[in-house]
C-alpha cells in the first residue's frame, strides 16, 4: 500500500509542477488555516533557506500567499490558494468520494479496529523518524 501511495503522491506532484517536498507543504497548509514560515520549516525538517526558496516556487504558481500575521505583524503567514486547493482536489478528492463508498462495507467496530491500527502504526513511524533524520 506503501508503495502505490508514493507513487501517486509523485505522480500528483508532477502534475501540480512541484516536487514531493512541495506537495507535502500543500497538504499542511490545506489542513491548517495558516502556518508560519518557521513551523513549515519544522514540520518538513527544512533549514530557513529551504523554506524561503519553497515558498518563492509555490508562490510563483499562485499555489500559496504570504502576509503578515494581524496579531504580530513581525510574523508572515503562509496560506494555501484556492488554485491549489481545487487543483489538489482534482487530484485526491476521488479518494475521499470512493473511500466514503469503500467504508460502508465495514461496520463500526471494523472501523474502530482499522483506525487504531494506523493510528499505532503512523505513532510508530513518529517515533522513528528523528532517528533516521539523523542517519
Amino acid at each position: 500500500m506503501q508503495a502505490a501511495v508514493d507513487a501517486y503522491d509523485d505522480a500528483a506532484a508532477r502534475a501540480l509542477g512541484i516536487n514531493r517536498t512541495d506537495l507535502r507543504c500543500l497538504e499542511l497548509l490545506i489542513q491548517h488555516t495558516a502556518l508560519t514560515p518557521s513551523r513549515l520549516g519544522t514540520e518538513l525538517g527544512l533549514t530557513t533557506g529551504s523554506v524561503t526558496a519553497m515558498l518563492d516556487r509555490l508562490e510563483r504558481l499562485s499555489y500559496l500567499t504570504r502576509s503578515p500575521d494581524p496579531t504580530d505583524r513581525r510574523k508572515t503567514l503562509i496560506q494555501i490558494t484556492d488554485t491549489a486547493r481545487q487543483r489538489t482536489w482534482e487530484l485526491y478528492g476521488p479518494f475521499v468520494t470512493e473511500g466514503d463508498t469503500l467504508m460502508k462495507d465495514y461496520d463500526t467496530a471494523d472501523l474502530e479496529l482499522l483506525a487504531d491500527f494506523l493510528r499505532r502504526n503512523r505513532e510508530l513511524y513518529e517515533r522513528h523518524l528523528a532517528r533516521a533524520r539523523e542517519l
